[in-house]
């Protein structure tokens, strides 16, 4: 319906701040206001709500404003303009609650699938080099928080490590390969806050404290299947993506981009307060049975270590690291998964 309705309204130039009263109207692809004109292509339209003036704005600063909402909208409506979708979707609370329930459906499938593939591929990018570093930084941090140099005698240190590359060789030699290109044990005195305890850190590096070697000092069967648990951990890189899951999609840009400094410092609350995920845990016991086996290992020997770390347990305070083995109760189930065959 073409220049058959016009309205009053209040034009500013947009260089004084004075008001100017004309009559606006549509005319096809023009917009009329007073004398002058501009083409709808250049100007910006209101959106219709419920309270409020409404004012277009016109190419070179101008304004045209309409203290009379109701008017307004009756008049856009008579000149053939009609709400967007976007529009219609705002003024019904049906619609608006459908893109609620939407809207929370796309974040948590984002949550469920996006996220996970988004942390998949930064570790995927991540070098190994890089991994090691970041390890290397938290371990140095855990050194002046948590842990003390290890007490172990040198030879006991030694022996143990014997027996640890030992197991690996006759696992290599039975065929068994995959393992991490990086590793390396560390011995550490965790005291009374981590008891008897061993967790794996991001590029490698695995820490054992010397209160585990001495509770599994007549069971080194059990204690070599625990460190092989922990490899499984670096096996899969565990560390690594349980800290980018923990943590925000900026974190995991930051890894793709290069900086780490918001995953450092985002570090020591995902070892105090994340744990390894079930998945995460199923797939280590099944590659520390499967090496330790190879190796010439009796992985049934970890019953008796779950039963000694649910003794201990029992009466000392949970540790602070999450991801330390000590965190994870084994219930029936995990216990006979070792034991079988």
């Amino acid at each position: 319906m073409e220049g058959a309705s016009r309205i009053a309204a209040d034009w500013f130039d947009g260089r004084s701040a004075r008001a100017r009263p004309v009559e606006a109207w549509l005319d096809g692809a023009t917009l009329h206001f007073g004398e002058r004109s501009a083409p709808l292509a250049e100007v910006t339209w209101p959106e219709r709500q419920r309270h409020g003036q409404r004012q277009i704005l016109l190419p070179g600063g101008g304004v045209l404003s309409f203290a009379d909402a109701e008017a307004f909208d009756a008049w856009a409506h008579t000149s053939g303009r009609s709400d967007s979708v976007v529009v219609r979707w705002q003024q019904s609370w049906r619609l608006a609650g459908l893109s609620l329930l939407l809207l929370v459906a796309m974040l948590a499938a984002g949550y469920r699938w996006g996220l996970p593939w988004a942390v998949n591929t930064a570790v995927d990018a991540l070098p190994p080099a890089a991994e090691r570093t970041i390890g290397e930084r938290l371990l140095e941090g855990l050194d002046a928080e948590w842990l003390k140099p290890s007490k172990l005698p040198a030879a006991s240190q030694l022996a143990w490590l014997q027996r640890w590359e030992a197991m690996l060789a006759k696992a290599r030699a039975n065929g068994s390969s995959a393992m991490p290109a990086r590793f390396e044990i560390h011995f550490r005195d965790g005291g009374e806050r981590l008891g008897p305890n061993a967790f794996a850190l991001p590029g490698g590096d695995v820490v054992v404290t010397d209160a585990l070697l001495e509770l599994l000092a007549d069971e080194p069967d059990a204690a070599l299947t625990v460190l092989a648990h922990e490899l499984g951990h670096v096996r899969y890189r565990h560390g690594l993506r349980l800290m980018l899951h923990a943590g925000t999609i900026s974190v995991v840009a930051s890894v793709i981009v290069g900086d780490f400094s918001a995953l450092l410092a985002a570090a020591p609350a995902v070892l105090a307060g994340s744990a390894y995920s079930r998945d995460n845990e199923r797939q280590a016991d099944f590659y520390a049975r499967e090496l330790a086996r190879a190796g010439g290992v009796d992985t049934s020997r970890m019953a008796v270590f779950f039963e000694r770390i649910a003794k201990r347990h029992a009466v000392v305070d949970e540790n602070p690291i999450a991801i330390a083995i000590s965190t994870h109760p084994a219930d029936a189930q995990r216990v006979r998964f070792f034991s079988e065959n």
